[in-house]
């Protein structure tokens, strides 16, 4: 299987793994969730746990990555991050690691909910400020790319989708954000997706960040793309002004939120039209900065 196929991934082989790997789950029922993320199958597996099979070859490592890096983050962390309870093994003619994970509660998070809060805004800030301190020294191999790495991948996008945005407006906010003076502090964790659909609410508050598959170490600026996925001009600023964000990674993280908006644009628009609005969103609030 190359790394470009997809397996065919459905109810009855999610139980086969179950049962074959881990017994002791075999009689709980399997419920698939909808509508899961591009990059896992979700099911949930009795009322405590999840399984979430990779779709594709990029989400492979996620499993391992999680096992064994949020059990060292989570005490320090304000809000829930996931439990991976075990990893599968490839079987059954599914190729990749998986894995059960502690169930969470919670409601997928919302612009039109969140947008205009301040306190969703000063907690998303309290997040990454505590994200941040945490020691750092033994993440080797966990270095994440430099901006300009999705140099020629963005100016593609860019003249593929001028006709939707403004590409005048993408080129300049896209120039000026490589040309941002590096981050030359030392190197922080950074969660590496951090929008709104890795957030889970709980009673209209923020409780819980997941996905943690593109976590690493370095610039910090990747991050922000939050500020444009999910708040509003007014409650963005608080969550500047909270975070304590300078010039060069405020646009710095402008160009993360462009480029990543462009690249979910041009890969599922046309066919999700759940994330055509929210890479819209994105976009436009990155142009305004």
């Amino acid at each position: 299987m190359t790394a470009e196929t997809t397996p065919p991934i459905d109810a009855a082989l999610a139980r086969r793994l179950v049962d074959a790997q881990f017994p002791q789950w075999a009689g709980l029922p399997l419920h698939l969730l909808e509508p899961a993320g591009s990059d896992h199958v979700i099911y949930r597996l009795g009322e405590e746990l999840s399984v979430r099979l990779p779709r594709h070859a990029d989400a492979i490592e996620q499993a391992r990555k999680e096992a064994e890096w949020l059990p060292r983050l989570a005490p320090h962390l304000p809000l829930t991050v996931p439990a991976v309870v075990e990893v599968g093994e490839p079987g059954f003619g599914y190729p990749w690691s998986w894995a059960v994970s502690r169930w969470l509660d919670g409601e997928v998070a919302t612009a039109d909910a969140l947008s205009d809060s301040h306190e969703a805004a000063v907690a998303l800030a309290e997040f990454l400020t505590a994200l941040h301190r945490i020691d750092t020294g033994s993440a080797e191999g966990l270095t994440g790319e430099p901006l300009a790495a999705r140099d020629a991948e963005t100016r593609s996008a860019i003249a593929e989708v001028g006709g939707a945005f403004d590409a005048a407006a993408m080129t300049e906010l896209w120039d000026t954000a490589l040309a941002a003076p590096e981050w030359d502090r030392p190197p922080v964790w950074f969660h590496g997706d951090f929008h709104t659909g890795n957030l889970l609410t709980t009673g209209g508050r923020l409780s819980a960040v997941i996905d943690f598959g593109e976590l690493g170490v370095g610039d910090p600026a990747c991050d922000l793309l939050i500020a444009f996925t999910l708040l509003s001009a007014e409650t963005r600023a608080t969550f500047r002004t909270a975070l304590g964000v300078d010039d060069a990674t405020w646009t710095r993280g402008r160009g993360w939120a462009l480029a990543t908006g462009l690249n979910a644009y041009t890969s599922y628009a046309t066919t999700n039209p759940r994330v055509a609005t929210q890479t819209t969103r994105q976009i436009t609030q990155a142009l305004h900065g």
